[in-house]
């Protein structure tokens, strides 16, 4: 779209500026920001004329990111790897004639949840960039559930290249556990004794110790990783772009959100000029973000255990990019909303959704579920609403199944998993353990 080499920059103002390649590699900026685009290309509807599939559209979304970059020439090869599976757009069954809801399905992956498609897309990348000659590179990543699983595979088995998954011991399903753990080879897992905060701070520590980046090659694939938001602003795209061309109208998405990934690429999807209405963040019982939009003032705080256990996020790192996108919190206000949903209320809407709509929602899904049930009937009618389903229900049959009295289907990929023996090491919650763990590979 621009002609001209596309730079990003961190999000803490450091006068540093890098090619997307080098800025994947990294992960993190040098003074502990997250990179985020210089300039942003604007598109039109008419930009993506004949393009139809998630790939297709990838493909010339992703195109001025790149431009100048050495992958430039290879983004068409990087999304047909990554997007080998669908993301659907459905109907949900049962609402009233005057209430549009769908349901953004985004659980085809390969481990089943959304993150599949950044870390497919990043793991694409990082293939293609690494030199075959160069030193191994050890993928730090932190997880509060799925992030991990869909790490894991995405970079299992490739050559010159290992996976260190933190997860918080006891605080993600049994389903997901063994998703991190049962992979071997070229990955490792750790249960660290503290919250996902906890191993996003070690993460984060990690990359900020001179002497462990001497002797390791280090990188990301957490979401702090701009190779894993660029990629889920496609589905925002193609999902927008073909309601658009059949209603003529925005869609707007209700989000489950934790450490606010998924939101952001929805946001970033919006900045590029896709057909994109309101933005509502559906977070579980940890406020910090529906707390900061109403109140104005930012307070991390420590996370909380719910059933939606991957958006168990008291500090959420991509608040950083939102910040930054609208430095106006009345701006950001504007767009964005943010509402917090209890236990009891996932509980309610996954039983009441299967009686009333036929849909087994996972728990995160629920929340999203929750939050548009408990709009506004004015609201309800005067928007296009989309739910993100982020995950499948068989990734937490532990919480699922009492509720619906029934059993859930697993998908295949899924039920390959257990047959692999689950292997994993536990730590505490400090950056010298992690070290020990790092330099014992």
């Amino acid at each position: 779209m621009t002609g001209n080499p596309m730079r990003f920059r961190s999000t803490r103002g450091s006068q540093q500026r890098l090619g997307f390649s080098e800025a994947l590699w990294r992960g993190l900026a040098e003074d502990g920001g997250l990179y985020v685009p210089e300039t942003w290309p604007l598109f039109s509807v008419s930009d993506f004329d004949g393009a139809e599939s998630l790939a297709e559209v990838g493909e010339r979304l992703l195109a001025p990111f790149v431009e100048g970059d050495p992958l430039a020439t290879q983004i068409g090869a990087i999304v047909r790897e990554a997007f080998n599976f669908s993301a659907p757009l459905r109907q949900v069954r049962g609402t009233a004639d005057d209430e549009i809801l769908t349901a953004l399905e985004l659980s085809n992956g390969p481990t089943a949840a959304f993150k599949d498609f950044g870390a497919r897309f990043l793991a694409a990348c990082f293939q293609r960039i690494r030199k075959p000659d160069a030193a191994p590179v050890n993928i730090l990543v932190a997880t509060s559930g799925d992030t991990g699983g869909a790490v894991a595979a995405a970079f299992h088995g490739r050559s010159g290249m290992a996976v260190t998954v933190l997860f918080p011991k006891g605080l993600v399903s049994p389903t997901q556990q063994h998703q991190l753990t049962c992979w071997g080879d070229n990955v490792r897992a750790f249960a660290v004794r503290g919250t996902f905060d906890e191993c996003q701070r070690l993460v984060k520590e990690a990359f900020g110790d001179a002497a462990l980046r001497q002797h390791q090659q280090l990188s990301s694939a957490n979401s702090i990783n701009l190779g894993r938001l660029l990629p889920q602003a496609v589905y925002y795209a193609a999902t927008s772009l073909a309601w658009y061309r059949k209603r003529d109208r925005p869609l707007s998405f209700i989000i489950p959100s934790g450490n606010l990934g998924n939101a952001v690429a929805c946001l970033w999807a919006r900045q590029l000029g896709l057909p994109i209405g309101h933005v509502v963040l559906a977070h579980n019982a940890n406020r910090t973000v529906p707390d900061f939009l109403s109140q104005g003032e930012w307070l991390p705080r420590a996370s909380i255990a719910t059933l939606a256990s991957a958006m168990d996020v008291g500090n959420p790192s991509n608040m950083e990019r939102m910040r930054d996108l609208f430095p106006d919190h009345v701006r950001l206000c504007d767009v964005v909303s943010a509402i917090s949903v209890e236990d009891s209320a996932i509980r309610h809407r996954i039983r009441e959704d299967r009686a009333r709509f036929g849909e087994v929602w996972c728990p995160h899904t629920a929340v999203a579920a929750e939050v548009w049930a408990t709009m506004s009937a004015e609201r309800r009618r005067a928007e296009a609403w989309c739910l993100v389903s982020t995950a499948s229900p068989a990734k937490f049959p532990e919480v699922v199944e009492p509720l619906i009295e029934g059993r859930v289907s697993v998908p295949e990929t899924l039920a390959r998993l257990f047959d692999r023996p689950s292997v994993f090491e536990e730590i505490d919650a400090s950056l010298e353990m992690l070290k020990v763990g790092l330099k014992s590979r």
